[in-house]
């Protein structure tokens, strides 16, 4: 039965070799039965016989001229004419490796990065501290430099003589193909311990406690991080070390509620202040400020203190302090007290605007 390897590799009879040789690539990368599994066996043979055809410009120009009817089995026999880590090259994976290896060398690996969770005050983020952590690492094996081998002594690994990978061609009906290893004696470094060390046992890496030094500055806010440079574990074969990241979080505060770098606080005044006006001390993150209060003051009025917030942790510059006042209603009177006190104030006509739930909403929180 005549074949039609044009409809098989996807392209037209006018395709130039650079076009037959792309849509072989990508057929063969999806069909390849290393790749797809057993069951495309047929279908990679047959993308196989048309790129053997069409991919060859004398056979190409006899299958134009008679047909597939022209060739016979043996001529295919050969499938390997072709080679597979040219055809995969510039294909978007680097080389036939990426596609049908099971393993890469492995050279120096970085350590891991490593996190701490710390919790500090409001007062300590304000002020900024220098302070110490204790954390147990990987680090280093000092006896053996990291290495894993005695007195740091390493041979070629006669597996792979130093290459770290073992390579093996196959040959099969559908063509050549190349498997990459990892070599399993030195795990891909291409080097072995001569003897292991016997303070690591051989992973270059150890387990120790670590006391950092940590500058946490000021006007930090929760969950602003640290990175310390090379305060992780330690990296295999030679790797960089990691990196640690501290975390910070804020403890609640009995007073202050913090909203970036303004503090909110609220304070009672007495009904007397309120009426008449008068002067108030509050409390501040780094100290206590005078309020001075104007006759009529209501209740849930805000003071704004300017310059007592938290500082910026880039400019430095601080943050303003709002102080929300609620008056304080004497709860028992006298007789006597009652009585002058209607005779103050008089009846006030209740008045009810628009605004009057969110006042509400405000009042209650």
């Amino acid at each position: 039965m005549a074949k039609d390897h044009y409809k098989v590799l996807g392209v037209d009879k006018n395709a130039s070799q650079e076009e037959i040789k792309s849509a072989f690539r990508k057929l063969a990368r999806k069909y390849h039965p290393d790749v797809a599994g057993k069951e495309s066996e047929e279908k990679f043979k047959e993308i196989n016989e048309a790129f053997q055809v069409l991919g060859n410009p004398q056979k190409k120009a006899q299958y134009d001229q008679v047909g597939s009817e022209s060739f016979r089995p043996e001529d295919f026999a050969d499938s390997g004419a072709f080679n597979f880590e040219d055809l995969f090259k510039n294909f978007g994976f680097g080389d036939i490796f990426n596609i049908f290896s099971e393993g890469r060398r492995r050279g120096p690996r970085p350590g891991s990065d490593l996190r701490y969770d710390i919790e500090i005050s409001l007062e300590q983020a304000f002020s900024g501290l220098k302070t110490k952590i204790e954390m147990e690492v990987n680090s280093g094996c000092r006896a053996c430099k990291g290495t894993g081998a005695k007195n740091g002594k390493m041979n070629t690994c006669p597996s792979c003589n130093g290459l770290g990978q073992i390579k093996r061609i196959q040959r099969t009906p559908f063509g050549q193909t190349i498997f990459i290893t990892t070599c399993s004696k030195c795990g891909g470094s291409g080097r072995i311990a001569s003897e292991k060390c016997e303070v690591c046992k051989g992973t270059g890496r150890v387990k120790e406690k670590k006391n950092i030094e940590i500058k946490i500055p000021k006007g930090v806010d929760e969950d602003s991080y640290l990175r310390s440079p090379g305060q992780g574990e330690a990296g295999q074969k030679g790797g960089r070390p990691g990196d640690l990241y501290v975390v910070i979080h804020i403890k609640p505060h009995e007073i202050f509620e913090r909203q970036g770098n303004d503090l909110f606080c609220k304070t009672n005044i007495p009904l007397s202040k309120a009426i008449f006006g008068g002067e108030i001390e509050v409390r501040t993150i780094d100290g206590k400020a005078k309020i001075k209060l104007p006759k009529g003051t209501q209740s849930h009025t805000i003071f704004r203190l300017r310059g007592k917030g938290m500082p910026d942790l880039r400019t430095g510059r601080r943050g303003d302090q709002m102080v929300r006042v609620t008056v304080k209603i004497p709860e028992k009177l006298t007789k006597e007290q009652e009585e002058q006190l209607r005779e103050i104030l008089g009846e006030t006509e209740i008045e009810t605007t628009k605004g009057f739930f969110d006042k509400m909403r405000d009042f209650v929180s």
